[in-house]
């Protein structure tokens, strides 16, 4: 421990900080997680190893992220054109209309939140869904 003039401990002294990544897809995060916001992969979260010397909050000495061995970075993104469509498994909701919007039906184990003004039909629309 370092003390400044006055005696007391000095804070110029800062611990890293740990990151944790995902050793699926190389997803950084702040804290532990379980199931990765990224690729959806779970129990693949990995402490990084800490930023020492030129490298620092888990930036390289070039300017790059670091990337966990084995995993590739992410391209950024990508023309609406070049978007391929991988076939889901939808689940038809026996209206039409609502299922063009959903994009051909209900994703297992997914969510949909239907919002707007009161008294436009949310309730009905989801009771004749259901």
């Amino acid at each position: 421990m370092t003390l400044n003039k006055t005696g007391k401990p000095s804070k110029a002294v800062k611990a890293a900080k740990t990151t944790f990544y995902c050793s699926a897809c190389g997803n950084e995060q702040p804290r532990w997680f379980g199931h990765c916001p990224a690729c959806q992969a779970w129990n693949t979260a990995a402490e990084a190893p800490p930023s020492g010397g030129a490298a620092q909050a888990g930036r390289t000495a070039g300017g790059r992220r670091w990337v966990p061995q084995g995993a590739s970075r992410p391209q950024g993104p990508v023309p609406l054109n070049e978007v391929t469509l991988e076939s889901t498994e939808r689940t038809g909701t026996g209206m039409r209309e609502l299922d063009r919007v959903l994009g051909g039906g209900i994703v297992p184990g997914s969510i949909v939140l239907v919002g707007g003004d009161p008294g436009i039909g949310k309730s009905t629309l989801m009771l004749q869904m259901a």
